[in-house]
């Protein structure tokens, strides 16, 4: 098989698809299209939720795609073989138009066609659904694969729940389309583990490279039974880097084209070599990947700067975590900049996003990196604090994990400060509280699937057009140049991210409030149009995230206030809303204003 880097496998991908009378479609945003489930577009299908669940797609009914996606729940796992937090996703989807058979057909002759990837049909192993009380035993798609050559020893019925997660049931969250899978991988050189060696171990032998979902389900409300949808979906994704790291045979996913060379100007930087020392090869995996990830976050559509909340705090971490890494290399921070103009050069043909934000992007990490520098100032005069008015030889765990969690000091920094005074860390302290930290942010994160697109309450549909009139009520008053900058929805609440670059008075956010207040009372109505993206514009269609919606979109007017393109459920008509309250007004990130507001009766 020939050497593949990720710009060809994406080539392949597009072209097997388009001949199968797939519409290519851009990726969306990293900036969820008024979500309130994830900070981040966190799978290839997340922005296809509302056409998944029913919504007719302007693009027709075959679609493909390469999309890129955030994940930072595995944030400290980065650094290994595998994870990134910063992944690109191969995907095609089957809106209510063919179902198993077709894609399974499709699956099988992409991996295996001498014009494609031309695998050996030997090393193929497929996972199929073992069944449950939501769905039987898949039978149909056990059958499909043996009728196309795959050797009945190689398939495997999966079902068994592990770690809380159910082998070959897909699920987007509490809420949200859901169905049977199956998975696809490739068999390695690697002895079976035992008897019972298959797909569910972690043992090596098995490595996905794809996977088939079968959404013919949806759990409309948490803790609710699943019911059937009425188009059945198929939804495939291939995550890009592993994929290629697959396929080349290589040890890790640091050693594909959009991160290898990355790496090659941090050995010229620190002057030392990649894999030679374990903590050498870790640091320069994780700055290649934050400093990626940064890049893409800054550089996107609805660009991200670094703050002290949300997605601002996420991008501020990983800037910092880059530079705490750069330093034990001995590389200047601001150099770092060398590595972030090759991810700029890289990724511009894809995401055009990025030939337009690059001056941005330069200017926002230089901006960071002196913060940074300066925060680390303080942070070793609070140290010197601690130490003078210590009594003992141990320095308290929390005071170390405040130090981290405050000023950005790695553990190691301050072990490194203390043993120069004599003195140790209460590591064990430390881990505790660190630990608390963690299950605190994965508690808080685990709710963010319960909203959002997925979410069918009319509630939704409310809060989605009150950001439309509040849009309209804050250009109508400071401008044109003001711009939404993201939101974020649940059932209780709505949160409004829009550029400005001062705080609101008393005066002006009672002005807005009652400006939204007034079109409500007029009891407008919605009307949703789709149409071309010329047209929208010709129009005069508002639309931050036209890139997702392709040639065609779905534009809503709201009377002679608004006329925006839109993915999010809307109401029927403004009456429909109820009393409009702004709980509060602050800053998002620097030139960002935040505005929280509530809908009453």
């Amino acid at each position: 098989m020939e050497n593949i880097t990720t710009k060809l496998l994406k080539e392949k991908f597009i072209k097997f698809f388009k001949e199968k009378n797939h519409v290519q479609i851009d990726s969306a945003s990293l900036v969820p299209d008024n979500d309130g489930s994830v900070l981040f577009t966190t799978a290839g299908m997340h922005p296809l939720v509302p056409y998944l669940l029913g919504k007719e797609h302007p693009q027709g009914r075959r679609l493909c795609d390469y999309q890129k996606c955030v994940r930072t729940n595995d944030i400290d796992s980065v650094g290994d073989d595998s994870h990134l937090t910063f992944f690109e996703m191969l995907g095609s989807w089957s809106l209510g138009d063919y179902f198993k058979n077709e894609i399974i057909g499709y699956s099988y002759e992409f991996l295996t066609s001498k014009d494609y990837l031309n695998l050996p049909v030997d090393r193929l192993a497929v996972s199929v659904f073992a069944g449950n009380e939501n769905s039987p035993k898949d039978e149909e798609t056990y059958a499909r694969w043996k009728e196309l050559g795959i050797k009945e020893e190689n398939i495997y019925y999966l079902g068994k729940k592990e770690n809380g997660k159910e082998n070959n049931w897909w699920e987007l969250g509490e809420v949200g389309p859901c169905g049977p899978d199956s998975e696809m991988f490739y068999i390695t050189d690697k002895k079976p583990c035992g008897k019972n060696c298959s797909p569910a171990c972690d043992c090596g032998r098995f490595l996905e490279i794809w996977n088939d979902v079968f959404m013919g389900f949806v759990r409309k409300e948490e803790g609710k039974p699943i019911v059937p949808l009425k188009d059945k979906n198929v939804d495939t994704g291939m995550g890009l880097e592993r994929t290629v790291c697959v396929l080349n045979g290589y040890k890790s996913v640091y050693e594909v084209d959009s991160l290898r060379p990355a790496i090659e100007i941090l050995e010229k930087l620190s002057g030392k070599s990649y894999n030679v020392v374990e903590e050498d090869t870790k640091a320069m995996r994780i700055i290649a990947d934050h400093l990626r990830t940064s890049t893409m976050v800054m550089g996107d559509e609805i660009a991200t700067t670094p703050s002290n909340v949300g997605r601002g705090y996420v991008l501020r971490r990983l800037i910092r975590r880059s530079i705490n890494f750069a330093r034990r290399l001995n590389i200047n921070p601001f150099d770092l900049e060398e590595v972030v103009n090759f991810y700029l050069d890289f990724f511009k043909a894809d995401y055009t996003c990025l030939q337009n934000n690059a001056d941005f992007v330069r200017e926002e990490f230089r901006k960071e990196v002196k913060k940074f520098n300066n925060t680390i100032t303080q942070g070793l005069k609070e140290f010197d604090k601690v130490v003078s008015d210590m009594t003992d030889v141990k320095i308290n765990g929390a005071v170390a994990f405040r130090l981290y969690d405050t000023f950005g000091f790695p553990l190691e920094l301050t072990c490194e400060l203390a043993k120069e005074k004599g003195l140790e860390v209460n590591v064990e302290e430390y881990n505790e509280c660190y630990k608390n930290h963690q299950e605190k942010s994965r508690t808080s994160s685990a709710g963010v699937f319960k909203g959002g697109l997925a979410g069918t309450d009319y509630g939704y549909a409310k809060y989605h057009t009150a950001t439309h009139l509040l849009l309209a009520a804050l250009r109508k008053h400071f401008g044109e140049g003001v711009l939404q900058r993201g939101s974020n929805i649940t059932l209780e609440r709505m949160r409004f991210d829009f550029s400005f670059d001062r705080k609101l008075t008393p005066e002006e956010i009672l002005l807005i409030e009652n400006e939204v207040n007034t079109n409500i009372q007029r009891q407008i109505p919605v009307i949703c149009e789709e149409m071309t993206l010329d047209e929208a514009r010709k129009r005069g269609a508002m639309g931050i995230f036209e890139n997702k919606y392709g040639d065609k979109v779905t534009v809503y007017t709201i009377g002679d206030v608004s006329k925006e393109i839109c993915g999010g459920p809307h109401a029927q008509n403004t009456k429909d809303l109820g009393y409009f309250k702004i709980t509060k007004e602050e800053s998002s990130s620097s030139g960002v204003r935040r505005i929280k507001a509530i809908l009453t009766d």
